[in-house]
Order: C-alpha cells, then structure tokens, then sequence
C-alpha cells in the first residue's frame, strides 16, 4: 500500500495511505454509505461532473464551513454532482445536514472499509479520518482537479475547484 508524508493535521506531520490521483487519472472505483445506510457510488452520478469535497469531520469548524460553502455552489452548478465525504458515522452526518441546511450536495460516509480513502490516497493512518481536499471529475469520469490540503486545518482552494468544475461543464 501506497504511503505520503505530504501533509499536516493540526502542525503534527501525518502519513496518507492509498493511491495518490492526478489529474488525467481515470477516476476509481469507490463505495460510500449513505444517510439511509444504502451505498453511494460513482455510478449513482454518471455522466455528470463530479465535485468531491473530502473533510476530516462535519464536526469541525473548518469541514463544517467547506461542507455549508459547497452545498450553496451545489445549488448554482447545472449537471454537477456536488459530493461530500468523511468518516463520520451516516446517523451524525444526518444530523449535520438538517442542522445546516444541506440539501443541494450528497454527503456520505467513508467509515465503513474506507473505500474512497483508499482508493484516492485520502486516508490518514494515524487519524483513520480523511485528509481535508477536493477532486473535480469530468463526465466521462476522468479526474480533472485534485487538491490534498497541506495543513488539514486550513481551507481548501474554493475558487479554484470551483472554476475546474464550471470549465466542464
């Protein structure tokens, strides 16, 4: 299994398992798990642009602001699946939703075998939550933007995720 060392959580280094994506990379493979415990997939939005929107937990103030940011710009993206994924449990995710409002984005868990993680070099190994990024994913499922944040307490790059999805479509 693939290692990095590339990135930080809370100024303490952090080591990331999985297979790091780039850009040109055909999109893996990855099972969620819903807030209704079903599973959420690739396929369940095929043939859209997809922006994933990767946080450590929707109980943190920065996650929470990255998750509320993208579920509004969901809602001003035609043809754009706006996808948001932790490890959280899908019963707290739940909660964060009708808390906040979010209704435009789909947000699904990673906790159970940590598909996505894994499969996008996301999970942190000492953590076993996810490193703070986004990836941008085109129609035909190529990756056409990814950010790893270096520091997992700091904001991804909005803009620019925003501005590679919108160029898609």
């Amino acid at each position: 299994m693939e290692k990095r060392s590339v990135t930080t959580f809370a100024g303490k280094p952090v080591t990331l398992l999985g297979h790091e994506v780039k850009v040109g990379d055909k999109a893996p493979a990855f099972t969620c798990v819903k807030q209704d415990l079903t599973p959420f997939s690739l396929a369940d939005v095929e043939g859209k642009v997809k922006l994933v929107s990767v946080v450590p937990s929707v109980d943190t103030g920065v996650c929470e602001l990255q998750t509320v940011r993208f579920n509004q710009e969901a809602g001003k993206l035609a043809d754009t699946a706006v996808i948001t994924i932790s490890c959280d449990l899908p019963f707290a995710q739940g909660r964060f939703c009708a808390a906040k409002g979010i209704d435009n984005a789909v947000v699904v868990s990673d906790y159970n075998g940590h598909h996505f993680g894994l499969a996008y070099g996301f999970l942190i190994e000492e953590l076993m939550l996810l490193n703070r990024g986004i990836v941008v994913i085109d129609k035909d499922d190529v990756v056409r933007y990814v950010e790893y944040v270096a520091e997992n307490t700091e904001h991804p790059d909005y803009d620019k995720a925003l501005e590679a999805a919108r160029a898609l479509l």
